[in-house]
Order: structure tokens, then C-alpha cells, then sequence
């Protein structure tokens, strides 16, 4: 995988935020609450391909996201991505490797992006959270930042062709710590419950 590079990643943060800002007005409340170094998981709803876009401007250092393998399938992709931090993943089996990945990269003080419910949501509603997510949050062992996403699925829904007039908001919640996230296990290996803590704390972000 080649290096990030933390220029190009800050000018492709800058140019989309400023499109973000003129076209859905996008908002964000908490930014102080993302710890400024260290390992963290940046753990959010998702239910548009604006999410990563959007999560990326609101968080206020670099994070790496893991995206599908299929994303890489032209020369540009293939250079870009890898060079603003997106690990690829292979979503057709248990991919092994790119989980190894991102624990490694969050063990050496990186920040990563994490949607626990998997897939890009139908409806725009919150939904369970994929076993693999809690496995991952587990064994990296560092604090997740719950964050919710209002506005994206009525800018860009799951099969929409266009845009969408919407407002888009963020909300960054506080960071769970590892010790309360290794609570929330009512068994060995009970990641399942590890991924309900962290979305609930992700619905409990939702404008009422």
C-alpha cells in the first residue's frame, strides 16, 4: 500500500469541505471531543456515499477509512485512494488482512473510520452493527468516537442518480474508553455487544 499523503489528504479535505459548506450548508458540533493523538476509532451511521466525504472534513486530524475493494477499479482510483488512506476491503469473504491492517495502523496512533452497520442503510435509519466491527474495536483496544450524520440520505440516498437539496449536520460525541467497551462483553468474545454499545451511542447523537 503506498504512504498517505497528509498533503494531498489536506487539500482534498479543503476543497470538499468548501463544497460541502456552499451546497448542503454542512454543520459540525463536537470536533474538540476526537482525541488530538493517539490510536481512536471514528465510529458512524451510514447511509450515503457522501458519509466518508463528509466524516473526513468534520474530524479535525487525518483518518484512514476502509472502503470496498470495487472502488479501486480505474488507474485514478488506484493511485488516489492508497494516497489519502483508504484501505480496501474485500466485502464478497472475511477479510483477514485488511482487519489486520487497520488494527495495526490504530496500535501506531492512527485514526480510523468505522461504520458498524456494514453497508450504506435503505432507509436512512440506524441498524444493527456487523460482528466483525465489534471483533475489530476489541482487539485494537483504543477509545471510539461515536459520531451521527444527519442530511446525507436526503442529499444522496442509497440508488439516487442526483443530488438532492438537504442540510447536512455532524455531531461528534464523547470517546468510549477501551475499559468500558471490554465492559460491555457479557461473555469471552462477546463482540456483538461491543458493537450494540457503540450504536447506541451513535442513535443517542441523533437530532430528537
Amino acid at each position: 500500500m503506498a504512504e498517505m499523503s497528509r498533503a494531498l489528504y489536506g487539500f482534498s479535505r479543503w476543497l470538499v469541505r468548501v463544497g460541502l459548506r456552499l451546497k448542503y450548508g454542512m454543520t459540525c458540533e463536537g470536533a474538540e471531543n476526537v482525541p488530538a493523538e493517539g490510536g481512536v476509532v471514528v465510529a458512524a451511521n451510514h447511509c450515503s456515499y457522501l458519509d466518508p466525504p463528509v466524516l473526513a472534513c468534520a474530524v479535525p486530524r487525518p483518518v484512514r477509512f476502509m472502503a470496498r475493494d470495487t472502488l479501486f477499479s480505474n488507474a485514478f482510483a488506484r493511485w488516489y485512494f492508497p494516497r489519502v488512506g483508504v484501505i480496501p476491503l474485500d466485502r464478497t469473504r472475511g477479510d483477514v488482512a485488511a482487519l489486520r491492517t487497520a488494527i495495526a495502523l490504530l496500535k501506531a496512533g492512527n485514526a480510523v473510520a468505522l461504520y458498524p452497520e456494514g453497508t450504506r442503510s435503505e432507509d436512512g435509519k440506524l441498524h444493527e452493527a456487523k460482528g466483525g466491527i465489534g471483533f475489530l474495536i476489541a482487539k485494537a483496544a483504543v477509545p471510539v468516537v461515536p459520531v451521527h450524520i444527519a442530511g446525507t440520505f436526503e442529499a444522496f440516498p442509497k440508488g439516487a442518480k442526483k443530488f438532492r437539496p438537504a442540510r447536512i449536520a455532524v455531531r461528534i460525541g464523547t470517546p468510549i474508553a477501551p475499559e468500558e467497551l471490554q465492559g460491555a462483553m457479557t461473555a469471552r468474545n462477546d463482540y456483538d455487544s461491543v458493537g450494540r454499545l457503540v450504536m447506541s451511542r451513535i442513535a443517542a447523537l441523533a437530532p430528537e
